[in-house]
């Protein structure tokens, strides 16, 4: 799949007139980074995750969208001035172009305060987005049809199969239907998804960008911190740096997302062809 990811970035970007004669795959996951070399762009192509959106070229749009309201805010990584951000498709695959950032990876030591202003920083910008967005309803449905991928396989049986649908539709009322204000969102925030380029933090990776209670976010981003070793001190930092949100109130969101995580997992190892 990165050969072929490779491949299809290199296409549109001729296209395009882009040089590419040293491109590279950055970054292989759900999806695939193709950093397209002499060229400061970066593809990123949907693989993995195109499973995920009846229509693709939809979400994409407004993944272009939302980033292309971002641009003048410098929060999160831009559009190229060499080529559309697309989406484009080549080869069967889709993918949107971006601006190449030399970065490194966010890391604890970035700090509690710091890493908690970030992503309020991002919200109170996204705020005033008023594009077409899915909702937290349209994200269960998106699940759910991960879900209806799975195969029962060896350990994984048709019954935890229909526990997790279970687990999953028994959030509907305190997380998918939720009456909390809601606004645009990245919508997969997290560190791995936080770039430090030139001593800024630079969000990237918006392809899951909805609207919704800020919750989902500020629980995903806590989650992904906790991964990466914080401690409950940190966590608290990082949320009192925040602002605005009772932590009590992240407990139906945190559930929420370790269903999808779960259910994210046993997918992506029945799709790479490991043993469940």
């Amino acid at each position: 799949m990165e050969q072929h990811a490779l491949r299809a970035a290199c296409t549109v970007a001729r296209e395009h007139g882009v040089p590419c004669d040293q491109a590279a795959v950055a970054y292989s996951g759900s999806n695939v980074l193709v950093h397209l070399r002499p060229s400061p762009v970066v593809a990123r192509v949907m693989t993995g995750t195109v499973v995920l959106h009846e229509d693709p070229e939809a979400w994409l749009k407004r993944e272009v969208s939302v980033l292309s309201f971002l641009a003048p805010s410098g929060l999160a990584v831009a559009p190229s001035p060499l080529i559309s951000p697309g989406p484009h498709r080549s080869d069967g695959l889709w993918m949107t172009f971006w601006e190449w950032v030399a970065h490194r990876g966010s890391e604890l030591r970035d700090g509690a305060e710091r890493l908690g202003r970030a992503l309020r920083e991002l919200h109170d910008e996204l705020f005033a987005f008023r594009g077409e967005l899915a909702g937290l309803g349209d994200l269960q449905r998106d699940i759910d049809r991960l879900l209806q991928q799975l195969r029962p396989a060896g350990a994984l049986t048709s019954q935890r199969i229909d526990s997790l649908r279970a687990r999953l539709f028994d959030l509907s009322d305190a997380v998918f239907a939720s009456s909390l204000p809601a606004q645009a969102l990245h919508g997969d925030a997290s560190l791995s998804n936080l770039l430090c380029a030139g001593g800024r933090l630079v969000w990237n990776d918006f392809e899951d960008t909805f609207h919704g209670p800020v919750h989902w976010d500020l629980t995903g981003y806590l989650i992904s911190l906790e991964a990466r070793g914080a401690d409950p001190d940190f966590v608290d930092r990082v949320l009192e740096a925040y602002g605005g949100v009772d932590q009590r109130e992240l407990a139906p969101f945190t559930v929420a997302h370790d269903v999808y995580d779960e259910i994210w997992g046993l997918y992506d190892t029945q799709r790479r062809g490991s043993p469940t």
